[in-house]
């Protein structure tokens, strides 16, 4: 069975539904929160069943999934109830196309066994890749309050410190940086993810700072599951401090609108990991998953 969720109430449902299974949940609850503000990738939500759903999958409208080698537009966000009994419901061709090359974003890294079941029915390649996910504490104190530890925090106020505002000036992307973007993004570098960045910096907001040259430093961005990313610094102004105050400003401006707020970082970026201590950004104790599927 598979049942499709249209208009605003039962999103709104959805959303709340979402918001009881936190942090499991995060990148399907963030992704839904921004379809509940308009919806600007347009996407579609199906579930297993309504209202008492096991299974979430959040993915792109099949008219925008034209090109079968685009796994930055080809991508779907998960929350299940129950993975271990997922498998069947994202199987089916109508819930995910496992002809294509797509990738599968979710907060559970339980999920992994029936990816990797089904890519051995559905004969494709995959790659999990395992990162820490962070919330901020504004975050949690709203959607998480019995996940605030309040001694894992450090002593400071949780503000980066001054930067020179003579040299460096707050502003935000627009589209003709997407190729510097593209350029540090890890997950980049490639033509296709420079059609993603370029469609994330046209509909969410973006935070840099412009160097004396008047050209980005140092930026963040946010994706259609709110999460901020592909943050970079250009190396010649790196442990500066540039990219701690581009983020902070970034997660104050979110968290003011409302938004939840949070990101991920690679296990071995110790100084991204230092940076979010300082921010008061914490740890979940669940992991941000990816899984890269390539048709075989």
């Amino acid at each position: 069975m598979m049942f499709p969720l249209q208009g605003a109430q039962m999103l709104q449902m959805l959303e709340t539904y979402l918001r009881k299974s936190l942090p499991e949940s995060l990148k399907v609850y963030g992704t839904v929160f921004h379809m509940n503000q308009g919806n600007p990738f347009k996407l579609k939500v199906l579930v297993d069943k309504w209202p008492d759903c096991n299974t979430v999958v959040v993915r792109p409208q099949e008219q925008e999934m034209i090109d079968d080698f685009d796994h930055y537009t080809n991508t779907y966000q998960i929350y299940s109830k129950d993975p271990e009994n997922s498998q069947d419901f994202l199987s089916s061709p109508e819930v995910i196309n496992w002809k294509q090359h797509l990738q599968i974003q979710s907060s559970q890294s339980s999920l992994n066994e029936a990816i990797q079941n089904l890519a051995v029915v559905k004969s494709f390649k995959v790659e999990q890749t395992r990162r820490f996910l962070y919330m901020t504490t504004e975050t949690i104190k709203k959607l998480v309050p019995s996940l605030l530890d309040v001694k894992n925090l450090p002593p400071n106020s949780g503000k980066p410190k001054a930067i020179n505002q003579e040299m460096f000036k707050l502003s935000s992307l627009d589209v003709t940086h997407a190729g510097l973007v593209n350029k540090f993004w890890h997950f980049g570098g490639n033509e296709r993810s420079q059609r993603f960045i370029e469609r994330c910096i046209r509909n969410f907001p973006s935070f840099a700072l412009l160097g004396p040259e008047g050209t980005p430093v140092s930026w963040s961005l946010m994706d259609q599951t709110g999460e901020m990313r592909m943050g970079g610094t250009v190396p010649e102004y790196r442990a500066q401090g540039l990219v701690t105050y581009v983020v902070y400003t970034q997660s104050q401006a979110m968290e003011k609108l409302g938004f939840p707020t949070y990101s991920h970082v690679d296990k071995n970026n110790k100084v991204m990991q230092k940076m979010c201590y300082n921010l008061h950004h914490l740890p979940m104790p669940c992991d941000w998953n990816q899984w890269h599927c390539v048709p075989l």
